[in-house]
């Protein structure tokens, strides 16, 4: 899974890329289209519930869970029709599962801005738009082989057609497809499209340093804008993350308490992107490593089991299971089987956010 750092030019996507990676590349250009082709890049998935297992059960090392991010490079007014780099930077959205729209939130004359003025919220309706313009050149272009293929009984092809009429209608009133509820079959279609209005969202809102806590003007709109379409907005200071970055542990730490912070906010989007994806984490604890998984929401025993080993879901028996909070009260595994609070969990168990567990497989 893997999420795609949007926006228009000049807001800071790259410096942001850059920060979560701690990237030692160059700083970008202060021009836009400086990113021509993606940049990807692996973060950690920052989880206090590894150190805290830890605790009871010691291990030789701690491994969070990993997001994979694309910086794609800016977006600009018609690139639908080919304006800027157009649809050459739409299809790199096409191959993430997630969208983390960075929106400028602070004024810089030193930094220009492609509109000639700072409005984040105009500026997330500028990639909106091109997104749901895109979204519907392809359905124009999808629709009549699909409707071809109706006519001959194929079956597939009659469930397409009818997904794609009612995204058609969905379109027509300017709406992304995300705000529709599609059932599983429904979605299977919609995803095996890559439809780039149907991508879950998260507005990650550029501040500057006197606005850390995203509480001026600028934020409280997106937030605002945010509420309206159902998604969630993190404000980020690129240019101190960055700085933040580059620097070892103490420093970093002595440098968060002199700017108010507990943790750098790079923590705080990464764990939000890993939600917007549609994802949580369950753990195994052992003496060689503690380590999160990540799995997607809704995921049973046996799928969770083949993230580790695709052998482990196909001979699944069952998983013994118990919680963060259990283990804390209890302080270890064999008093957590001593007082009944080891779970064993069979095939048809969906796996909770958190869950600690062991796989017992054929």
């Amino acid at each position: 899974m893997e999420a795609g750092i949007v926006g228009l030019p000049n807001v800071g996507k790259s410096t942001l890329f850059n920060a979560l990676t701690q990237s030692k590349q160059a700083q970008s250009a202060n021009y836009p289209f400086c990113t021509i082709e993606p940049n990807e890049g692996i973060v950690p998935v920052p989880d206090d519930r590894l150190e805290r297992i830890s605790r009871y059960i010691v291990p030789q090392k701690l491994v969070p869970a990993a997001l994979k991010l694309v910086d794609i490079a800016g977006i600009v007014k018609g690139a639908s029709e080919g304006a800027g780099l157009g649809n050459k930077f739409l299809t790199h959205i096409r191959e993430v599962d997630a969208i983390l729209q960075v929106c400028r939130c602070f004024d810089d004359p030193d930094v220009v801005h492609v509109s000639g003025k700072v409005d984040p919220v105009s500026d997330i309706e500028i990639v909106e738009i091109e997104l749901l313009l895109a979204d519907g050149q392809s359905i124009e272009a999808m629709l009549p082989k699909a409707e071809r293929g109706a006519k001959s009984g194929d079956k597939d092809m009659v469930a397409r057609v009818a997904v794609l009429k009612k995204c058609q209608a969905q379109l027509d009133k300017d709406e992304p497809l995300r705000k529709v509820e599609w059932d599983k079959d429904e979605k299977r279609i919609i995803d095996s499209y890559g439809f780039l209005s149907a991508k879950p969202i998260l507005y990650v809102a550029n501040v500057d340093e006197s606005d850390l806590q995203g509480e001026g003007p600028l934020v409280t709109a997106v937030r605002e804008f945010a509420a309206r379409v159902g998604a969630g907005v993190v404000p980020v200071c690129a240019k101190l993350e960055a700085e933040i970055a580059e620097l070892d542990e103490a420093d970093r730490k002595a440098m968060l308490a002199d700017c108010g912070l507990t943790e750098p906010a790079l923590a705080v989007l990464a764990r939000a992107a890993y939600r917007t994806l549609g994802l949580q984490s369950y753990f195994t604890a052992g003496e060689k490593e503690i380590r999160a998984w990540t799995i997607p929401v809704g995921a049973t025993a046996p799928q969770a089991a083949g993230v580790i080993h695709s052998d482990f879901e196909k001979g699944f028996i069952r998983a013994e299971v118990y919680t963060l909070e259990d283990l804390e009260q209890h302080k270890s595994e064999k008093e957590l089987r001593a007082v009944g609070k080891l779970r064993t969990e069979g095939k048809t168990y969906v796996m909770k956010d958190g869950d600690i567990c062991h796989f017992l497989f054929n």
